[in-house]
């Protein structure tokens, strides 16, 4: 845009990366990198190289689309997407189903050649769903990579906010499509998400990286100084530092007379600077408001900026443009040569000056009809004291872009209450933005700072009526705790509960549960009974997530009994919802149950329009189904909030509304749209900044990726391992439930020391922290991990105190997997037969709830048993067959690996096992029987003399002629085997 004349030098290694993806994205080739990351200092041939990638692939025959970021209008929204996608045709636009989903970014206005202003798009961008948006964007890059597209965002060092989050969406999820992303960027002027997105694209492979260095001094010397003497050609290059930027503007002052001598020591600034001191003053005005307006400087809007016409305009404009000042980009947009210079000119301006060339651009841009956002870039720069109409624009801007560009809205809002006058009459409207902005803060993940706000709210003098009014808060969300009841937007509860969540997803719990014990016994004046409701809900949220139920039970209580007092519907039923929860958590399954149905019942006799402020609830109710194994009521409640949620635009109430709906599809076996429920909720919660939020989601993530991919497959324990990481080093839920997912990914990728570790570190001394009510499938991670490493009696252990847990629930998953436990210690004690009726009850088990995953899991283990059996190899190969079936039909990539792995020794069963066994040598028949005798490998190593690797090599060999994959399972071969002749060597 800004440097597509400056010759292209030194570059060959780079230009043959080009070649070769362009290449790769012509071919759709499998593997390559979705995103092309070019780095380096200002200067230093960014933009030329973003500049070579659009020609060529044009050349190609590919869809370019370009965009970039400007300094100094960071805070409109999408600007780089809506300055790209403005070059996109528009009948491939128009022809999008989803259109009105990308409005907010595809909003762009140009004003065309002839002054008339037309917006690209019409249509609320309220109404657009932020994350929602995310996906409908790769689905429009998608939908128009008919042809490659490549699409190149410059400078994007300066991008706004919920670009950056789009940005980050697109390197998670690449669009499926023949399409490349080019960003250019300024290394050390990156903030840190646009790194942070960059660098975990390269470690997936979905991201390449080039960093631009200097140029060499003999490609500069030679190409660019032609007709100079060497030595002082040299001199400049030397100066430059190999900066082409530098050493042309070095090069253009030498031509102009400038001596070698002085420049040697001259900086980029003030070369730049020189350049303009030859200008008129009229010229000089009008580069300053070129750098003033930046992608609003066209020829139309200069005239009512500058006051001159447009004709008395065009010989000014056509000089600076042949100086190469100004030159002229998309859309008959004016820019300044280089970014560099712009800012040089922009700081340069006299402040006054550049307030009135916004105020006028501000006027004008209104009169064209440029939407919000456009408009409150203008109108907060030329802001100099309270101007309510100004204020009424910023505000207007803020409303739009709460739903889809929340750090743009606090942005805005924090600008007007700069100038807000701090007096009586202006007490409430204060107090209301500072909510709303709060609110726009949290939901950028700002938590930190929406608390202070907060905290400064509840120091303010309470309103008029506080504390006797009607109900405060009809609901408030799990992520902002955005307060939801009519005419109460300023209440002290609503920023009581708001900071309260704020402070939750700090991390902060014993602050949050102090803050709202505090305000509940508030006697001056007292909270009102709607307000005791809200705060009362809100200190119950707190469990499980970092103190147990039975702490909160009481406040619980009094909560629900002055809902039922006030005739509070909602209330009830969010007070129901949230003590289902909590005994469903702990394990007290009577209780819940009793709970979770008289909420069910509420619930499902309200209209959608009384539960817009119970989203959260619903997920509680849900995710209490869930933990009740109701998996049907469990979907159904989640779904109702998932679309009340949508509807309203309440977005940040999804992650666990997502989450609860991809635990069922988990336990039902349909991992892969568990996978992507989970996908949509990492989305959110990246955006949101809470890392125990983050934690959750991963973790629920990681266990739909262990369903959904086969065996061996790294990426599950990669998840893992990012929950992990996401939780830190604390000891609550959050972190123990991303152990626990670790300790599960790792025994499926063949780690039973690690999964041992993760299980009993998440559970700390006595497992009293797993969770109660899923505790026995977590113990069948340590007796299988056991199991493995020949510890039987350890694992007896672990299997005696998963059938005591399971008896309690009285849950069918919760039993099958005690049962799983059980079966395991009879294989390690090779009772084959023992396992195999275990292993056949656990499936019956988990039919009784609905958990297919469970049921094909237990069959598939117990298959290859039944049918060694001399009586069973009927019963064998059925429970094979049905397993894989649902394996199959479900999409389970582990179970259908599984059912792959051990469907030949079903297969072969009537074959008995001489053949299998025939195959292995003396040394390998003699270490497979220490084995069945329950010797570990260090044991079998002492007996034999040998070294613990050899021993260990010798068991994988025998795994591998066998067909088996656990000592187990060799063990039962073995013992099967053992009913006939001796084996020995």
């Amino acid at each position: 845009m800004t440097t597509e004349r400056m010759p292209l030098i030194g570059r060959d290694s780079e230009l043959g990366l080009l070649d070769r993806l362009l290449a790769d994205l012509a071919a759709d080739a499998e593997g390559r990198p979705a995103v092309l990351d070019i780095s380096g200092e200002a200067g230093i041939g960014k933009s030329r190289l973003a500049h070579e990638l659009c020609r060529r692939a044009a050349r190609g025959g590919a869809t370019v689309l370009r965009g970039r970021a400007t300094e100094y209008e960071r805070h409109i929204p999408f600007q780089p997407f809506t300055d790209a996608f403005a070059d996109l045709d528009p009948a491939v636009r128009e022809s999008f189903p989803a259109v009105a989903e990308v409005a907010p970014v595809l909003r762009a206005c140009v004003i065309s050649p002839a002054g008339d202003m037309t917006q690209a798009l019409t249509g609320a961008a309220r109404s657009a769903a932020r994350f929602g948006l995310h996906r409908a964007t790769a689905a429009l890059l998608t939908h128009a990579a008919t042809t490659p597209l490549v699409m190149v965002l410059d400078d994007l060092h300066w991008a706004d906010p919920a670009s950056l989050e789009l940005l980050d969406h697109l390197v998670r999820h690449p669009p499926r499509a023949r399409v490349l992303l080019a960003v250019a960027r300024r290394e050390r002027q990156s903030p840190a998400p646009l790194t942070a997105a960059l660098l975990r694209g390269t470690d997936t492979g979905a991201v390449r990286r080039t960093v631009l260095g200097p140029l060499d001094e003999r490609s500069c010397v030679a190409r660019l100084t032609p007709g100079l003497d060497r030595e002082e050609a040299v001199r400049l290059f030397a100066a430059s530092e190999g900066n082409p930027l530098y050493l042309l503007a070095l090069l253009q002052a030498h031509r102009e007379g400038a001596s070698v001598n002085r420049l040697s020591t001259t900086g980029l600034g003030a070369l730049l600077l020189d350049e303009l001191t030859r200008l008129g003053a009229e010229q000089r005005r009008l580069v300053e408001v070129v750098a003033a307006l930046g992608d609003h400087a066209t020829p139309a809007l200069l005239a009512p900026v500058t006051g001159r016409a447009p004709a008395d305009l065009a010989a000014d404009l056509a000089e600076l443009t042949r100086r190469d000042l100004l030159r002229t980009g998309p859309h008959g947009r004016l820019t300044l040569r280089h970014p560099v210079l712009r800012s040089l000119v922009h700081d340069g301006t006299d402040p006054w000056l550049r307030t009135e060339t916004h105020r006028l651009a501000a006027a004008a841009l209104a009169r064209a009809g440029a939407p919000p956002a456009e408009l409150a870039h203008h109108a907060e720069r030329s802001l100099s004291g309270w101007d309510p109409e100004t204020a009424g624009v910023l505000i207007q801007a803020a409303e739009q872009a709460a739903d889809t560009a929340p750090a743009s809205c606090a942005h805005w809002l924090g600008a007007v209450l700069r100038h807000l006058p701090h007096t009586p009459d202006h007490a409430a409207r204060r107090r209301e933005l500072m909510l709303r902005r709060a609110r726009a803060l949290g939901a950028c993940g700002e938590l930190q700072e929406s608390r202070d706000l907060l905290h400064q709210v509840i120091a303010m003098p309470d309103p008029a009526g506080a504390g006797n009014g009607g109900r405060a808060d009809e609901g408030t969300s799990e992520e902002t705790g955005e307060v939801t009841g009519a005419g109460t937007g300023g209440s002290r509860a609503s920023a009581v509960v708001l900071c309260a969540v704020m402070e939750r997803h700090l991390g902060r719990y014993t602050e949050a549960a102090a803050l709202l014990r505090r305000e509940l016994h508030r006697d001056d004046p007292a909270p009102s009974p709607a307000d005791q409701v809200a705060l009362g809900l809100e200190l119950g949220s707190s469990a499980p997530h970092d103190t147990s139920y039975p702490t909160v039970r009481a406040d619980m209580a009094r909560t629900l009994a002055v809902a039922r007092s006030l005739g509070d519907e909602v209330g009830v039923a969010g007070a129901l919802a949230v003590a289902a929860l909590g005994e469903a958590y702990e394990g007290e399954t009577t209780e819940a149950d009793m709970y979770a149905r008289q909420a069910a019942a509420l619930v499902d006799s309200l209209p959608d329009d009384d539960l817009t402020g119970l989203c959260e609830q619903l997920a509680r109710l849900g995710w209490a189904e869930a933990f009740l194994e109701r998996l049907a009521d469990a979907e159904r409640h989640a779904d109702r909030g998932l679309a009340i949620a949508r509807r309203t635009g309440r977005l940040h109430l999804l992650p666990h509304l997502l989450l609860c709906k991809a635990h069922v599809h988990i336990q039902i076996c349909r991992p892969v749209s568990a996978v992507e429920l989970a996908d949509e909720a990492e989305d959110i919660a990246r955006g949101i900044g809470s890392d125990e939020l983050l934690a959750f989601v991963l973790a629920t993530k990681a266990h739909a990726v262990v369903a959904a991919c086969p065996p061996g497959d790294p990426r599950p324990l990669a998840v893992a391992e990012e929950a992990v990481a996401a939780a830190g080093l604390g000891v609550n839920w959050w972190a123990s439930i991303a152990r626990c997912m670790l300790g599960y990914a790792a025994l499926t990728a063949g780690d039973p020391a690690r999964a041992r570790e993760a299980v009993l570190q998440a559970g700390g001394p006595g497992l009293h922290r797993l969770q109660p009510s899923m505790r026995p499938l977590f113990l069948e991670v340590l007796v299988t991990a056991a199991v493995a490493a020949g510890d039987v009696d350890e694992a007896k252990q672990w299997a005696r105190r998963a059938r005591e847990e399971a008896e309690r629930l009285d849950l069918p998953v919760q039993r099958a997997s005690a049962m799983r436990s059980a079966a395991n210690i009879s294989l390690g004690l090779g009772d084959t037969g023992a396992a195999a009726d275990l292993f056949l009850s656990a499936a019956e088990e988990s039919t009784r709830s609905g958990g297919l995953f469970w049921e094909a899991f237990s069959l598939l283990l117990g298959a290859p048993l039944l049918a060694a059996d001399p009586e069973g190899p009927r019963r064998g190969q059925a429970a094979w067959h049905r397993g894989r079936r649902l394996a199959v039909a479900g999409g389970s990539a582990l179970l259908t690996g599984l059912a792959d792995a051990v469907g030949p020794a079903v297969a072969e069963a009537g074959d008995g096992p001489e053949r299998r066994l025939a195959e292995l040598t003396a040394r390998e028949r003699e270490i497979a029987g220490l084995v069945a005798e329950g010797l570990t490998s260090p044991a079998i190593a002492d007996r034999l003399c040998l070294s613990r690797r050899t021993v260990e090599t010798h068991v994988s060999r025998i795994y591998r002629k066998t067909g088996v994959s656990s000592r187990a399972a060799l063990a039962a071969l073995i013992v099967t085997r053992m009913s006939g002749p001796a084996f020995s060597g």
